[in-house]
């Protein structure tokens, strides 16, 4: 495993990072969870993102009772707020008492102390962003967060954000969390050149496109108990499907097979060549996914491929 700096923060995190949306705590039984959670740090990996809305904080509690025999230093865990808890008009968003409420149940669920990255699971556009960085740079001051992250913010919003900080001397944001993969590159234009601008690092979430560039889809085929035959999962990437994008994706997985390599080897190569992004984030629901993902960081592109890979994405 390779490890890269997070931003311009000290911390430094493994360039494969394995989550738990859509997998642990509901479609993965949780033996097997554990086991490929834990596969993952024998193998190095040392990120393990979670937020207290995945399946309604199960995530959350299998990723930590996983984790819970290795040593807590060797280990960074994340979880997230935003999305809504319960049916009451403060059960969601960004407030004070939503954020506050939901790390400490968070923590309770994790039976853990502090987490090292929390996330703002999205932006509120109904609480002002001093409220809700005031909170949480609260929470750093308590030892309850290490670090303070957003994810799919606007390169607008997160320019907000840094100046509020800089302006009130609060915590300043270290990471954001976007989708990015070869099929969807708009954090290139605005997100990566302001991050990089002020010291904030990129751990994208969907490296892979929801599955489509393991190639699994090949020939348009959806294959028994992946994420398109669920049909909970089937609305996060019925786009991906498309006649038009999936031959797109088998151009891909030719180009890999000549270049010696899988698809999902250079799907990740191809995001770890961002030097702005310091891991990319999959999901696995065996030990076997997370053992082929983690081989993309011995994976070098060459230029020649690069531009091969542009033609086709073009």
């Amino acid at each position: 495993m390779k490890y890269r700096k997070l931003g311009r923060s000290g911390l430094k995190v493994s360039e494969i990072s394995l989550g738990s949306w859509l997998t642990y705590g509901k479609s993965v039984e949780e033996e097997r969870a554990i086991k490929t959670i834990r596969r993952a740090y024998e193998l190095g990996v040392n990120s393990f993102d979670s937020a207290n809305v995945y399946e309604r904080g199960e995530g959350e509690r299998v990723m930590a009772k996983a984790l819970r025999v290795f040593p807590r230093e060797s280990y960074i865990i994340t979880t997230k707020a935003f999305w809504p808890m319960g049916d009451g008009p403060n059960d969601r968003g960004l407030s004070r008492k939503h954020v506050f409420e939901q790390l400490h149940a968070s923590l309770k669920r994790m039976e853990l102390d502090y987490v090292d990255i929390f996330y703002c699971h999205r932006y509120d556009p109904e609480t002002p962003v001093e409220e809700t960085l005031r909170t949480i740079d609260d929470l750093v001051r308590q030892g309850k967060v290490l670090y303070v992250g957003v994810s799919e913010w606007t390169a607008a919003q997160i320019e907000e954000a840094v100046r509020i900080a800089d302006r009130y001397l609060l915590d300043r944001i270290v990471v954001n969390q976007p989708v990015y993969n070869m099929l969807n590159r708009y954090i290139e234009k605005e997100v990566i050149p302001v991050c990089a601008k002020h010291g904030i690092g990129q751990i994208v979430f969907s490296p892979l496109a929801q599955g489509v560039l393991t190639g699994k889809y090949r020939g348009g085929r959806i294959p028994e108990g992946s994420r398109a035959a669920n049909p909970e999962i089937n609305e996060f990437i019925k786009g991906l499907l498309e006649a038009g994008v999936l031959q797109k994706v088998d151009a891909l997985q030719d180009l890999a097979e000549e270049a010696g390599m899988t698809l999902v080897e250079m799907a990740l190569a191809w995001v770890l060549r961002q030097p702005n992004v310091a891991s990319a984030l999959v999901g696995a629901s065996r030990p076997e996914q997370i053992e082929a993902n983690v081989k993309a960081v011995d994976v070098e592109l060459s230029q020649e491929l690069l531009e091969k890979i542009e033609e086709i994405l073009a």
